[in-house]
């Protein structure tokens, strides 16, 4: 019924297809989702132990609990892009180069995007970890001609310091790191970290 040349391209599309069903990228398919559900592990375990640190310091830091969750939802989007460009890399649903160029354009444009947020974040966290004001201190930014007043907020972005005639002065904490400042309460307190 059935010719040798039939047979044989029978049997050739037969096993060509169950080896493309079972192959994905050169490997079998169980391969690829070991690899998957072990890279989403990891992922997973990674980024609960990064969010964790991250609340963990910002709030030993000083922060309030608001920027805290701030920062974490950050991070949560960032391990969730990097997740599913992991599965798509394994899956091969995108080619190296192409995986590379999109990570790092987008990595340019978040890093130029929060480059302000980012220094004022890292500064507000020196300052508090430092102790070098804490909320209630006396202090003048800027010079002799600067700001004056007491410390009503701080957060890891801006300190609040509100002035004798009653007016709130918002300062990005990379500026208050970088300007000269005085600190009229926490004489005490600083002399003994100097004596350390």
């Amino acid at each position: 019924m059935f010719s040798l040349a039939t047979w044989s391209l029978l049997q050739v599309v037969t096993t060509s297809t169950t080896t493309v069903a079972q192959v994905i990228g050169g490997r079998p398919l169980w391969v690829t989702a070991v690899e998957i559900v072990g890279f989403l592990a990891g992922v997973a375990v990674i980024g609960t132990l990064l969010l964790k640190l991250v609340s963990t310091v910002s709030l030993k830091a000083g922060a309030s609990k608001a920027v805290a969750n701030s920062v974490r939802q950050w991070l949560g989007v960032l391990l969730i892009l990097g997740a599913v460009a992991g599965v798509a890399y394994l899956t091969g649903l995108s080619s190296d180069i192409t995986t590379l160029t999109l990570s790092g354009i987008v990595g340019l444009a978040v890093s130029l995007a929060l480059q302000n947020t980012l220094s004022n974040v890292i500064a507000g966290v020196l300052l508090l970890n430092d102790g070098i004001i804490r909320l209630g201190d006396d202090i003048q930014y800027g010079g002799p001609g600067g700001v004056r007043g007491e410390i009503v907020k701080l957060s890891l972005r801006t300190t609040w310091i509100r002035t004798p005639a009653g007016v709130i002065t918002v300062i990005g904490n990379s500026n208050l790191s970088a300007g000269p400042i005085i600190n009229y309460s926490a004489g005490t307190r600083l002399g003994k970290k100097l004596q350390v």
